[in-house]
């Protein structure tokens, strides 16, 4: 009996322990993987981004408590940790599994693990469209390869690269880490605009207007009379421009654009004719 009790306690704990050493594994995995700066990943050598530019991209980005930040690329996850101090929701999206691990590991020891996610995946296969805020530490071609996806998200949506521009689409800022910093002290901001290119028409008049990127060109016509368009700016969903002498604001919602002219009482209207 006692030879059988004894078998029974062995055999529950190596039950036990079996049970407990992937999680074991894992722990001891994150606690002693180190990253080295230069190492290879699936797209990209590991640099991490100097603390100062983090705080600095998360400033030209205007968040709040009310944003969603997505990292791709999150490395040891110090962009998304930085989100989550600021009281942002964050979410890392890393292809290195160990640097997965890691990064959970240090937004515990942060103590913001309710305020953040990471996760493995592909940046070019996973669905980001649900930020507000994308900060990115790419490659030039990496960028402009996501540059369409970037530019089908949400019109006000906050992109924010480290050091790495857009191919020819300019940014709407960009500013110098403060502090100590002595490389990739650069961020660059852009904001996704609306799209406003097409033929618009309404009880006003009609707009043809050609977009690249954050501005657009093309001419207006009102009471039968053709102005061409000058300084055609976007602003996530806000668009300005002067024509005629006249200066008009207005809002983007879609296919319907409406807004006022400088100096006027007058209102305008137009809808975008559907695509031939």
């Amino acid at each position: 009996m006692k030879k059988s009790l004894k078998f029974r306690h062995f055999l529950g704990a190596a039950v036990l322990a079996a049970a407990l050493s992937p999680a074991l594994a894992t722990a001891q995995t994150a606690e002693t993987y180190t990253p080295s700066v230069g190492q290879m990943g699936k797209d990209v050598v590991w640099v991490p981004t100097p603390d100062g530019l983090v705080d600095r991209m998360l400033e030209m980005a205007k968040v709040t408590k009310q944003d969603f930040l997505i990292d791709l690329g999150s490395g040891d996850g110090r962009t998304v940790i930085a989100a989550a101090k600021r009281g942002v929701k964050a979410l890392g999206v890393e292809y290195n599994p160990d640097m997965v691990r890691l990064s959970r590991t240090n937004a515990q020891n942060a103590g913001v693990t309710n305020m953040v996610e990471f996760v493995h995946g592909d940046i070019f296969e996973y669905n980001f469209s649900k930020a507000t805020v994308l900060t990115l530490f790419l490659l030039p071609h990496l960028n402009v390869k996501l540059r369409p996806i970037i530019l089908d998200m949400k019109p006000g949506t906050r992109v924010v690269s480290n050091s790495f521009d857009m191919g020819d689409w300019n940014p709407d800022e960009r500013a110098e880490a403060k502090g100590e910093c002595t490389s990739y002290c650069r961020a660059m901001l852009w904001i996704v605009p609306a799209k406003v290119g097409g033929e618009w028409s309404g009880a006003n008049g009609r707009l043809s207007l050609n977009q690249t990127y954050q501005t657009f060109a093309g001419s207006i016509t009102m009471g039968g009379s053709t102005s061409q368009i000058t300084s055609g700016k976007i602003n996530a969903d806000a668009v300005e421009f002067e024509a005629g002498g006249k200066r008009y604001q207005g809002k983007v919602d879609g296919n319907r654009m409406s807004g006022t002219i400088e100096g006027s009482k007058d209102t305008w209207t137009m809808t975008r004719a559907a695509a031939k």
